[in-house]
């Protein structure tokens, strides 16, 4: 009884080491192959041993191959007792378990074996991991200890016996795991340097929309119309019976979408179906667009977009996109020209590194341009076949995705910035000269790349950042209103950023022009602007080694005192405006918002405090309107990247309604674009993106004033987009990057807006049907 007690107890110390190599195994997935090879021969073992003791010998000799000695063991250095290999067999029966204990065990456990048949004939007193106690299997027969044997036992069952079961106490979640992932892992042992060319040896050859007859007419939503085809067109289209036999205006077929998206319980069911529509009637869906912009756009982009990408790999149901894989950097032509619409005019790319406020979500990430071309069309009327939305596979850092066995991007972690570069390079090449005359929008790149790519192409490619350039100009547009109804006079504003990165830099830049343009030195302006991010503070003597588009605004007057939280920060500067751009909801406390009202109060009566919590989601955003609205006793300017709905409060026998502000990049980009499309610029200059934030500001008619206003009200965005593309046409030709004939613009100079403007709204899609 002793020996076999010692045999138990080097097993439980054992158990322990188990578990550490199972866990490094798990953790690298390596010797997976000889893991399964070796597990393998140990089953056929494990049966021979049951029937022939010298066919178990001679696989023992096998599994431990020349040269080793079956002595070896993992748990202690010594044979496997015969009575430890009882109490193990029964789990190495398991599917899940055995390829990886087969390993572990090895080749101690082959020994063992060998010895097992006739052991397990003559030992009836040694309880099986099935016996109630020690003392329960003692009078059982061979057989019965056999029997016990070859039953399967649930890893929940054998948990519970972890006095007696040498399995308690590895990890099988983690072996499973592991498992799962290596073979999600499709990239592993290739090398990573090696691309392929892809060859098409034929073009793809498209049916002109005059040829198209009876379902090529409905299974292609540019030209399909629905029910509003005439009786002639059914017949001509050979349509007849393919409708059901009512004729519908436009109208009546966007009052029936509206009622199914209108059933629909959450934002995903609604973008759904609206992309539905999309995919089946492209006037239709863009009719609902431009005519219900205040209940369409929030499903369309921000906040519902930012689920939708999410879970897009889930979701995904047909292309919408490009989908342009680092391994196919050698075919970038070639995918190009397989968009199946010629000579597109603007192009929203992204890596998919930093989308929104949620971090590196991959080729998930495709959502953005797909959201932010459906408003290039709705806002500006950018025609649908002239988009292009592409998404660059480069890996991804994203865990979850990693480990989702639906995710449709590269199963591999990000490549090198190094590497990327060359990339993007490579992209930026290929796309000039298939489609010389795109403009390209870069969106939702991590801060650093997003920098050094509009650096890098800005003077040779038409191109901006959205993040950067788009989101300073609309920021930008609001403060120029925001500071008109502050009752803070221009020199006396001091503005604090929570958040910078790319955006936050991005916008600041942006601001720093508009004080500059108004007689301040570019020292002068950038000195109003104190920067926040994690480690408080942005100082040249932090400590730390500052990203460098940080550096630009890192200040040097704090007297070698460091700022580390941003109540901090408000006490010291006790700034008129407080900017957040930091992608983490509530950051905004209640005691950093009454900090900003206090000091704005401490300048006089009648002063108002700025404050724009601009992170996208809304559940990324730093505070809420009413929030803001509370903790400013209703005195707070505001404006959020993300919808909010109005806010009352009630004040004896009326109420107040106080009416939020939205900095929707969508109020510039469009027009940026679609002024740059329309100028044929060969260039989008900083002039053309200051200009567009001026014209924003300018776009208000006396209603919105009225109201306290400093973004147009979401309806008149169009309207707005028109402005904004106007002004931006007018930049270009004043910084010389215009390509239209001189003739044209001395007919505007002659003229004036109401020529150019005329001019704008005949080059834009209005769907009609």
């Amino acid at each position: 009884m002793g020996k076999r007690l010692s045999s138990w107890a080097r097993l439980a110390v054992g158990a322990v080491r188990v578990q550490k190599v199972l866990s490094r195994l798990a953790l690298t997935n390596k010797r997976i192959g000889k893991t399964l090879h070796l597990s393998l021969l140990l089953t056929k073992a494990l049966v021979a041993a049951r029937s022939n003791t010298n066919t178990a010998a001679a696989l023992t000799r096998r599994i431990a191959g020349p040269g080793r000695n079956s002595n070896n063991t993992l748990l202690s250095g010594r044979h496997i007792h015969p009575s430890v290999l009882h109490l193990v067999l029964p789990y190495l029966d398991s599917s899940l378990v055995a390829p990886w204990i087969y390993s572990l065990f090895l080749p101690s456990l082959a020994h063992a074996m060998a010895s097992y048949a006739s052991y397990s004939t003559s030992s009836s007193d040694i309880s099986t991991p099935r016996s109630i106690s020690p003392s329960s299997s003692v009078g059982r027969s061979s057989q019965s200890s056999i029997s016990s044997s070859n039953k399967r036992m649930s890893v929940s069952s054998s948990r519970r016996i972890s006095a007696a079961n040498p399995m308690s106490s590895v990890d099988i979640a983690t072996i499973e795991e592991a498992m799962r992932m290596a073979n999600l892992d499709t990239l592993r042992g290739y090398s990573q340097k090696n691309f392929g060319e892809v060859r098409q040896y034929t073009t793809t050859e498209y049916i002109s929309e005059k040829q198209a007859l009876g379902y090529q007419v409905l299974n292609e939503p540019l030209w399909n119309k629905g029910l509003s085809f005439t009786p002639e067109q059914r017949v001509s289209k050979n349509l007849t019976g393919l409708l059901p036999h009512v004729m519908e205006s436009s109208d009546k077929q966007c009052e029936r979408a509206l009622k199914m998206i209108r059933t629909r319980q959450t934002g995903i069911d609604k973008y759904l179906y609206l992309s539905t529509i999309k995919g089946q009637n492209v006037d239709l869906f863009y009719r609902l667009l431009i005519d219900h912009a205040k209940e369409l756009m929030p499903l369309v982009y921000t906040p519902t977009i930012g689920d939708v990408c999410l879970q897009y790999s889930t979701l995904y149901t047909r292309p919408e996109a490009l989908y342009i894989s680092i391994k196919q950097r050698k075919s970038i032509r070639t995918i190009l020209r397989n968009w199946p619409y010629p000579n597109p005019e603007i192009c929203v790319v992204t890596d998919g590194s930093r989308i929104l406020g949620l971090g590196d979500l991959g080729v998930n990430g495709v959502g953005i341009p797909i959201g932010k071309l459906a408003l290039y069309t709705a806002a500006a009327g950018i025609h649908p076949e002239k988009t292009l939305p592409i998404v660059l596979d480069c890996g991804t850092a994203n865990e979850t995705n990693l480990r989702d066995p639906l995710y449709l991007g590269l199963r591999s972690k990000r490549i090198p910035v190094s590497e990327q570069q060359e990339f993007m390079d490579e992209f930026m090449e290929a796309a000039a000269e298939v489609y010389p005359d795109m403009v390209v929008q870069f969106e939702d790149f991590e801060s650093e790349k997003a920098f050094n790519y509009l650096d890098r192409y800005r003077n040779k490619h038409k191109c901006f950042n959205d993040d950067i350039q788009g989101t300073g100009a609309v920021v930008l547009g609001g403060y120029i209103g925001a500071v008109n109804l502050s009752g803070v006079p221009i020199e006396e504003q001091r503005l604090v950023f929570m958040g910078a990165g790319s955006a936050g830099v991005g916008v600041a830049k942006q601001l720093v022009e508009f004080y500059t343009k108004r007689g301040l030195s570019e020292q002068a302006a950038k000195d109003k602007f104190w920067l926040v991010d994690t480690k408080g503070l942005v100082t040249k003597d932090r400590g730390d080694k500052l990203a460098e588009h940080k550096k630009y605004f890192a200040r040097t007057d704090n007297n070698g005192h460091q700022f580390r939280t941003l109540e901090e920060v408000i006490e010291y500067v006790k700034p008129t405006a407080l900017v957040g751009l930091t992608a983490t909801f509530g950051v905004f406390t209640e005691s950093v918002v009454r900090a900003l009202k206090a000091s704005v109060d401490a300048g006089g009566l009648g002063r108002r405090p700025i404050l724009f919590p601009l992170s996208n989601p809304l559940t990324k955003a730093e505070c809420t309107f009413e929030q803001a609205v509370t903790w400013t006793d209703g005195t707070v300017i505001f404006a959020s990247g993300s919808p909010f709905s109005s806010f009352s409060v009630k004040s004896g026998d009326h109420s107040v309604t106080y009416h939020p502000n939205q900095g929707n990049n969508v109020y510039v980009f469009p027009g940026i674009g679609l002024g740059a499309i329309l100028a044929k610029a060969s260039r989008v200059t900083d002039n053309m993106i200051y200009t567009s934030a001026a014209a924003l500001a300018g776009s208000l008619n006396a209603e919105e004033i009225h109201k306290g206003l400093i973004y147009p009200r979401i309806e008149r965005v169009r309207d707005a987009s028109i402005i904004v593309a106007r002004e931006v046409m007018k930049a270009a030709r004043r910084d010389g990057v215009s390509m239209l004939p001189e003739e044209q613009w001395i007919e505007w100079e002659e003229w004036g807006d109401p020529a150019l403007t005329k001019y704008i709204k005949e080059h834009i899609y209005d769907p009609q049907f």
